[in-house]
């Protein structure tokens, strides 16, 4: 899960630098095209190109459409904003995925998740302003979008799991953010610059692709509640990448509040684990 998050936010930073030069859904339709090749090799290695039929193609549909527009709005606001300032914002995903779940998966919160949501949001809030007499910029604004198509993303994933195989589910989001947001960047296409940005392209591909399978490991060999709290270390990169690279430090207001959303995710990753315990313990009783 380390070397995951770390591959993911070297893959973040490189989308920031492509959306210096070409537009946010251009952007998106490279990550999915850079990425497509590996997905297929890893699928075909495994031996499970039999298992990448969908079955509820409405569900692949509607997961598409936030995924496109997810990753247009994420790009967006590290173009916009620091990595740090992103990702302090989108730490908030699983707080809200929890709030999701309960009008949509049927799932049960008691009190003290809820109280956790609130922490975790007012943590956000905190961070949205004031700044430089204004409470809401730019990059914020859509890494809130970010957030809330990633939260409503994760949840039909949740869905779309129950009838469909996990190659399936990656390969159609692959696909489906290929197509989206390739016919959506035709428009204001710019031509790509190969011999400045291929690495970078490359570089996308790859990194995307060993992030994502080192994550389906980490959660495949260790439960969530083990494996989740270190997806916060990607605050770390990108506070690390944003001075390495663009020499842009986060502001206190941005500590203070991602401090307050991490506390808040950890606090409802270690009561689920418990309630975990609780209900195993009170299975094998029976």
């Amino acid at each position: 899960m380390l070397v995951s998050v770390a591959c993911f936010s070297v893959m973040d930073a490189m989308l920031k630098l492509l959306s210096e030069h070409y537009p946010s859904l251009q952007v998106a339709f490279l990550r999915a095209a850079s990425s497509l090749p590996f997905v297929l090799l890893v699928i075909a290695a495994r031996g499970r190109l039999g298992r990448i039929k969908p079955v509820n193609i409405r569900l692949h549909l509607l997961r598409g459409v936030l995924s496109v527009l997810m990753l247009y709005s994420f790009i967006t606001a590290v173009r916009e904003s620091s990595l740090a300032t992103t990702y302090s914002i989108f730490m908030c995903a699983p707080l809200l995925v929890a709030a999701l779940s309960v009008p949509i998966l049927k799932e049960k919160v008691v009190s003290g998740q809820w109280y956790a949501i609130a922490v975790g949001l007012s943590g956000v809030f905190l961070m949205l302003g004031p700044v430089n007499g204004k409470w809401l910029s730019t990059g914020s604004l859509w890494a809130i979008v970010a957030l809330l198509s990633y939260a409503f993303a994760v949840v039909s994933l949740r869905l779309l799991a129950r009838t469909d195989s996990t190659e399936s589910m990656v390969l159609g989001f692959t696909l489906l953010l290929l197509i989206g947001a390739g016919l959506l960047a035709i428009p204001g296409w710019h031509p790509i610059q190969w011999g400045r940005d291929l690495l970078l392209i490359l570089g996308v591909g790859v990194t995307g692709s060993i992030a994502q399978n080192l994550i389906t490991v980490a959660f495949r060999s260790a439960p969530v509640a083990v494996v989740a709290p270190f997806e916060y270390t990607a605050m770390l990169w990108g506070v690390l990448l944003d001075i390495a690279i663009w020499n842009v430090y986060p502001s206190m207001l941005t500590l203070l509040g991602a401090s307050v959303v991490i506390g808040a995710g950890l606090y409802l990753i270690q009561r689920e684990r418990r309630q975990a315990v609780v209900a195993s313990d009170g299975t094998a009783a029976h």
